[in-house]
């Protein structure tokens, strides 16, 4: 199998919505564990675009297996700040594309002038613990029983890259 990582594009939209779907449905990786309605993701997706903000794909034979997005916050002495989403499918961990994907976004952030990148991950979340300070990312705080799932409590941490 041929993996590559790309630019997203308007075509990778709908896969997009799916690979977040099936991530979302595992309950224990992403803020939502339903997706909001698709035309409203589609409008969300379609709104980092058109900004030129970094969002990258994870390909595996032309199929989306992950993305990756850096958004901007609300805020003008926020401006500097991007925040980090990302997820692969189940079956495309563990393969170096989350490393990947994060390079593409960290490169492009930096380039569209973020001098910082946030993100959260959840403290059972090892792997991705793992990938994010390899890359540099520190913890900065810990947002206790952050995240509820069917009834358990998780804490989530809160980490950053600044340039």
């Amino acid at each position: 199998m041929q993996y590559t990582i790309a630019p997203t594009e308007e075509r990778h939209l709908s896969p997009i919505y799916e690979v977040i779907g099936a991530v979302a449905r595992e309950r224990r990786f992403l803020t939502f564990t339903q997706l909001p309605p698709r035309d409203e993701s589609l409008a969300f997706y379609r709104s980092i675009l058109s900004r030129n903000l970094p969002y990258f794909v994870a390909l595996a034979d032309q199929k989306v297996v992950g993305w990756v997005d850096v958004t901007s916050l609300i805020g003008q002495t926020r401006a500097h700040i991007g925040a980090l989403g990302i997820g692969l499918l189940a079956e495309a961990r563990g393969k170096g594309l989350g490393m990947q994907l994060m390079r593409a976004a960290i490169e492009k952030a930096w380039a569209r002038g973020f001098t910082r990148i946030e993100l959260t991950v959840r403290d059972d979340n090892l792997n991705a613990q793992a990938l994010y300070k390899r890359l540099g990312f520190e913890f900065e705080g810990r947002f206790r029983r952050g995240s509820v799932v069917d009834g358990q409590a998780h804490d989530v941490l809160a980490m950053a890259l600044l340039r």
